[in-house]
C-alpha cells in the first residue's frame, strides 16, 4: 500500500495490467453482477438532468424501472447504486447492431449532447473506491468478465494507474495524480528483478 494525501492505493493499481477490449467483453460490466454501479449522492442530480436526452436510447423496460423507483436504490450492502434491469443489467445500457452494451450516458456525452460523463465509479472500473471517514482506499478489482482486458493490458504494459489516468483525475485531481505518477515510477525502480 501506498498514501497520497488520505487516500491509500492498493499496489495492485500500480503493478496489474488492464486494457478495455470491449470488442471481446460485450461491455459485461455493465450487464452483469448482483447490484448496480455505486453512485455519489451529489451524481444523482446529473442522472436525473441528463435522462431526457437518453430516454429514447434506454430500453422499455429501463424506462419502467426508473419511472417506478427512480435512476438509483440503495442495495443490501446499504450502498447507493444505479437501478437495475431483471436483477443484473444497468439502467443506462444500451446497445449496438452487434450486441455491444454501451452506457448510454457515455454515448450521449461523446455526442456532446450532455456535460457528464457517467458515474465516476463505472468511469474508474476497474478501481473501487472505498470511503473510510478520514481516508479512502483505492483498489483494484477483479472479475472474470475483464478477463480479455487484463490480457490485453499485459500484451500493451498499460497499468491500471495508466489506463485509468482520466478518470482518477477527475476523482482526486491533477495534483494528486502526478504524485501517483511519481510513486508509481519509484517503486517501479526499485521492484524490477
Amino acid at each position: 500500500m501506498i498514501q497520497i494525501d488520505d487516500v491509500v492505493v492498493s499496489l495492485d493499481v500500480l503493478q496489474e495490467k488492464f486494457l478495455c477490449d470491449l470488442g471481446a467483453c460485450k461491455g459485461e460490466c455493465c450487464i452483469e453482477g448482483d447490484a448496480g454501479a455505486p453512485v455519489e449522492q451529489e451524481e444523482v442530480a446529473r442522472l436525473e438532468e441528463v435522462l431526457p436526452v437518453i430516454w429514447d436510447d434506454l430500453s422499455p423496460e429501463a424506462r419502467a424501472v426508473i419511472k417506478k423507483q427512480g435512476v438509483v436504490y440503495v442495495d443490501e450492502e446499504g450502498d447507493l447504486v444505479t437501478s437495475i434491469v431483471n436483477g443484473k443489467d444497468c439502467v443506462f445500457t444500451c446497445y449496438d447492431e452487434k450486441g455491444t452494451c454501451y452506457c448510454a450516458i457515455e454515448k450521449a456525452y461523446r455526442a456532446g449532447k450532455v456535460n457528464f460523463y457517467k458515474p465516476v465509479s463505472c468511469h474508474l472500473y476497474p478501481i473501487r473506491v472505498g470511503d473510510y471517514g478520514p481516508y479512502k482506499a483505492v483498489n483494484y478489482h477483479r472479475w472474470s468478465v475483464c478477463k480479455a482486458a487484463v490480457l490485453l493490458g499485459k500484451k500493451e504494459n498499460v497499468p491500471v494507474y495508466k489506463f485509468l489516468k482520466e478518470p482518477l483525475i477527475r476523482k482526486f485531481g491533477e495534483e494528486w495524480y502526478a504524485a501517483l505518477e511519481e510513486v508509481a515510477e519509484e517503486w517501479q525502480k526499485q521492484n524490477k528483478g
